[in-house]
C-alpha cells in the first residue's frame, strides 16, 4: 500500500545546508577519487594543536573525566574563562555569565534560540558567515541584511545600518574580524551601533572567534571598549577553535547578561546537555597554559596572506580588499562574469566556483553562500607551496575564459 511521504517542518526547508561544508565534502570526494585537488574552502587552521593541549585531553580520559559535566561546563573552565576575558581586555565576567557549548556555532544557536520570537527582525552585516542567516531563521527570526561597500574595505556604515533598522529589529550580529572578508569594523562603526543599541534596546551579538587572529599590531577597536555602558546587552561569543587549532574538539563559550545565559543553558540543557567532557579539559589547558601558540600562527599567516593578496591583484580585473585578520581572501571575480569556457557560461560566483574545482582543480566557497555573489572566498590556511600552485592553476583557468 502506497503512503504519501512525511511532510518536513517548515523551518528545515527554508534552511540550506552549510556550502561550506558541500564544497568540503565534494573537493575530499573528488581527491579519494584521484583528483589533485588544492582544498582552500576549509575555514580551519592546518596546524596541530598544541601538545599540551592534547596531553590535558588525554589524561582528561585516563583519570576518568568522561560523564556528564554541569550543563554550562565545567566551573574550572568558567573561571578560565572569566579570567582571559579579565587579563585580554579588563573585562568582568562572573563564572555564572558564562556558558561553554559544543563550539561556537552552537553558541550563536543557543543565543537565537533564548532571545528571538517570531517576526523578530536581526540586522546581519553582509558579507556574513554563512550561518548567520539560517541560525536566526531556524529560531523563527527575520535575517535583515546591511550592505558593506568593499570600497570602504567591507566597514560598517552607520547611515546603512540605521536605513534598514525598524520597530521590530531586536539585535545585530557584529563579526570583527569577519569571516569572509577578514576586514575590521571601525571604531566609527562601532560607536554608531552603540548609540543606536542602547537608544532601541538591541541585543549585540559580538563574534569574536577570530579575535587572536589579527594583522598590524594595533589593538582591534571592539564595542565593549569602544561603549562599555552596552554590556548589559551584549552576548560575546568566542572559543578556541581558531586561536588554538581546536575546530574538532569543539569547544566554543559565550559571556552575557546573566539571565541571558540562564536562558541559553536551558536551552542546552534540553538539546546537547553538556560539551564533551575531555575537550573541556584541554579547552581549560589552552586558555590557563602558553599563550604563544595563537601569535605562531598569526606569523605564518602573514606570508601567506600577503603573497595571496599580491598575486590576485596582478590579475587584470580582479579586487581584493587586504584582510586585517582570520585566514581568508575573498576576492572580487565579478569581472569575469558572463564569459565563457567550453560553452559553459559563468554566471556567478557559484558558476565560478565550480568551475575553478571542476577545471582548475582548484575548491573555495561561492561568495553567493555569503551574501555577496561578486566575490569567491579562499582560505590561506594552508602552506605557501599549496597557495602558489593554487594562484597559477586560478590564473590559468581565468585567462581561458572567452
Amino acid at each position: 500500500m502506497a503512503h504519501d511521504k512525511i511532510t518536513l517542518a517548515d523551518r528545515v526547508l527554508q534552511v540550506p545546508p552549510s556550502p561550506t561544508l558541500a564544497v568540503n565534502a565534494k573537493a575530499k570526494a573528488l581527491k579519494a577519487a584521484g583528483a589533485d585537488i588544492l582544498n582552500f574552502s576549509v575555514g580551519e587552521p592546518d596546524f596541530d594543536t598544541p601538545a599540551h593541549v592534547c596531553e590535558a585531553g588525554k589524561k582528561a580520559i585516563d583519570e576518568g573525566h568522561t560523564r556528564y559535566t554541569a550543563v554550562p561546563g565545567i566551573p574550572e573552565l568558567r573561571e578560565a574563562v572569566c579570567n582571559r576575558f579579565r587579563e585580554d581586555h579588563g573585562w568582568e565576567y562572573a563564572p555564572e555569565q558564562i556558558q561553554v557549548c559544543c563550539g561556537g556555532k552552537h553558541g550563536l544557536y543557543n543565543i537565537f534560540q533564548a532571545i528571538l520570537n517570531p517576526g523578530d527582525e536581526v540586522l546581519v552585516p553582509a558579507p556574513y558567515w554563512v550561518s548567520y542567516p539560517p541560525m536566526v531563521q531556524l529560531a523563527g527570526g527575520v535575517p535583515v541584511e546591511v550592505p558593506l561597500d568593499e570600497q570602504m574595505d567591507f566597514d560598517l556604515n552607520p547611515e546603512t545600518l540605521a536605513g534598514h533598522a525598524t520597530g521590530r529589529t531586536r539585535a545585530i550580529f557584529l563579526n570583527s574580524p569577519s569571516n569572509p572578508t577578514g576586514s575590521v569594523f571601525s571604531e566609527r562603526a562601532l560607536r554608531a551601533v552603540a548609540e543606536m543599541a542602547l537608544e532601541h534596546n538591541w541585543l549585540i551579538v559580538s563574534d569574536d572567534i577570530y579575535e587572536t587572529i589579527t594583522y598590524g599590531g594595533d589593538r582591534l577597536p571592539h564595542i565593549l571598549d569602544v561603549e562599555p555602558a552596552v554590556k548589559d546587552q551584549t552576548i560575546v561569543l568566542n572559543g578556541v577553535s581558531k586561536s588554538f587549532a581546536m575546530t574538532g574538539w569543539r569547544i566554543g563559550y559565550s559571556a552575557g547578561p546573566e539571565y541571558i545565559i540562564k536562558a541559553m543553558n536551558k536551552i542546552q540543557s534540553q538539546s546537547t546537555s553538556n560539551p564533551c567532557a575531555p575537550s573541556q579539559y584541554a579547552a581549560l589547558a589552552a586558555l590557563t597554559g602558553p599563550q604563544d601558540f595563537p601569535g605562531m600562527m598569526r606569523d605564518a599567516f602573514v606570508e601567506r596572506r600577503d603573497f595571496f593578496v599580491r598575486d590576485l591583484e596582478s590579475i587584470e580585473g580582479v579586487t581584493c580588499v587586504n584582510p586585517r585578520g582570520a585566514f581568508y581572501v575573498f576576492p572580487n571575480f565579478s569581472a569575469y562574469y558572463g564569459r565563457s569556457f567550453g560553452g559553459r557560461k559563468i554566471e556567478g560566483s557559484v558558476a565560478m566556483a565550480d568551475y575553478f574545482l571542476d577545471e582548475a582543480r582548484v575548491a573555495s566557497v561561492p561568495g553567493a553562500a555569503f551574501g555577496a555573489d561578486d566575490f569567491v572566498r579562499f582560505s590561506f590556511a594552508t602552506s605557501m607551496e599549496v597557495i602558489r600552485e593554487g594562484m597559477e592553476r586560478i590564473k590559468a583557468a581565468l585567462a581561458a575564459l572567452e
